[in-house]
């Protein structure tokens, strides 16, 4: 029992070196604490554990059914060691350390979606945007079952990262449970995930910022996209929609500068963790790019992590209206920590907390203006209006002629108006939140230039 011998080889020479200085201490007159009893204690009960996982890590080498690799079984019980702790604790091996430092710059392989592990289950947190997973329609909370029809409920987190990437161009099917509704397959194909961090398009005026991940590209794309608005269309501006949803997080350091970007000044986001001495916070610098215009920001469910501590801030400095539906709630930090062998664990080492000192975590951000997910569609029957009724007061040719010609192409327009001409440029005829978001806007800025007495 090699590892056994190693460990208590070890303990016996820890105490050994330590008896020099503790006696040379007392010699020299000066008061040393020694350990405890119950410190004593306490590290006997670690050597015995540590002792028994050489024991049966032996036993396994030499009598399971099959040869196993001993680098794989170390690794199985280190990252079971951390998954015990939390969802988001992991071990990375060189390949998997290398994936999350290339995720971080915005590129990567797979199928662009972001996953957590609840009650043993893959769950869905949010898929990026234009990746196979976002076009196949996969939603957050969907809860992935199997892969390749292999069941991968009570699997590790990392285990089912590995089945779900693959090749590129490669074929992967997984099985998906979707609330009440039963179990159904997506066949779907692995390709280089570019994410483009942040989006922009205009509304009547109204500038459209959608940030799908926070990578090293969020801040300076952000920063690019607004200014190029104000170059456009100057003092058109109304004002500015924010949309986080389905956002599953990314770089701390680029929330903290996204939100810095439109706050003057205060507390952006704390860490807090075990010990006191530890604790973080964050401040803003002088300066908003957005000139203090209206800002919307949108989140829902898939809103997790660094998408939370946004929201929170500008929440919280009542910089922005939230509007949508609760964030996920992931208000941990996970410190990313090399080990040898070009490996790293992450590892939960704090909280988060908004400004009002709100803990994140497992609560999420409640948006100000509660909306909930919804499609615009076209009732049937078309409009009817004064003119349309029987001897209405005032009803003139030309009415009659706008009723007529109004009659001629409702059915067509509208239809048009929330199908055809729905296309992807144009989302917010059939995007409910977005809508209402854009109407905010277009009030705030109506009630800013109508003035009473004016």
């Amino acid at each position: 029992m090699q590892i056994f011998s190693f460990l208590s080889s070890q303990r016996r020479r820890i105490r050994y070196a330590a008896l020099p200085f503790i006696a040379g201490a007392v010699i020299a007159g000066l008061a040393i604490p020694t350990l405890t009893t119950a410190q004593s204690n306490k590290n006997d009960a670690v050597y015995r554990q540590l002792g028994l996982f050489g024991d049966i890590f032996q036993r396994v080498r030499e009598s399971y059914v099959d040869e196993v690799d001993e680098k794989d079984l170390i690794e199985a019980a280190i990252n079971g060691m951390l998954t015990s702790l939390d969802p988001h604790s992991s071990f990375l091996n060189n390949d998997n350390f290398n994936d999350m430092q290339v995720q971080t710059k915005g590129k990567f392989g797979g199928l662009g979606i972001e996953i957590t592990m609840e009650d043993g289950v893959i769950k869905i947190v949010s898929p990026i945007d234009d990746t196979p997973a976002a076009k196949a329609g996969l939603q957050p909370e969907d809860l992935i079952i199997a892969v390749n029809e292999e069941a991968i409920r009570g699997m590790s987190l990392s285990d089912a990262v590995d089945r779900l990437r693959g090749e590129v161009g490669s074929m992967v099917t997984i099985t998906v449970k979707r609330s009440s509704k039963e179990p159904f397959e997506v066949t779907l194909k692995r390709d280089t995930i570019k994410i483009r961090s942040v989006r922009a398009k205009m509304f009547d005026g109204i500038g459209y910022l959608r940030i799908t991940t926070f990578s090293e590209q969020t801040t300076p794309g952000l920063t690019k996209e607004i200014d190029k608005m104000f170059r456009d269309h100057g003092e058109g501006l109304k004002g500015f929609v924010l949309d986080l949803r389905n956002n599953p997080g990314g770089l701390l350091n680029e929330a903290i500068s996204v939100s810095d970007a439109f706050l003057e000044q205060g507390e952006i986001v704390s860490t807090r963790g075990r010990h006191d001495e530890n604790a973080s916070r964050a401040y803003a610098r002088p300066g908003d790019l957005a000139k203090g215009l209206p800002l919307v920001v949108l989140i829902n469910s898939g809103s997790a992590s660094a998408s939370e501590i946004v929201a929170g801030a500008l929440k919280d400095h009542r910089r922005a209206v939230l509007l949508g539906t609760r964030s996920f709630g992931k208000g941990s930090v996970q410190s990313v920590i090399p080990v040898s062998g070009n490996s790293a664990m992450r590892l939960t080492t704090a909280r988060y907390y908004t400004p009002s000192g709100i803990s994140i975590q497992a609560k999420g951000i409640t948006p100000d203006i509660e909306v909930a997910l919804a499609r615009i569609e076209t009732l049937e029957g078309g409009n009817t209006r004064e003119e349309d009724l029987q001897g209405a007061l005032d009803k003139s040719k030309a009415g009659q002629a706008a009723k007529d010609s109004h009659r001629a192409g409702d059915s067509k327009r509208d239809n048009a108006e929330t199908a055809a001409d729905a296309t992807p440029d144009d989302q917010s005829k059939i995007d409910y939140q977005l809508a209402r978001a854009l109407d905010l806007i277009r009030g705030v800025s109506i009630f800013n230039v109508v003035k009473p007495g004016a």
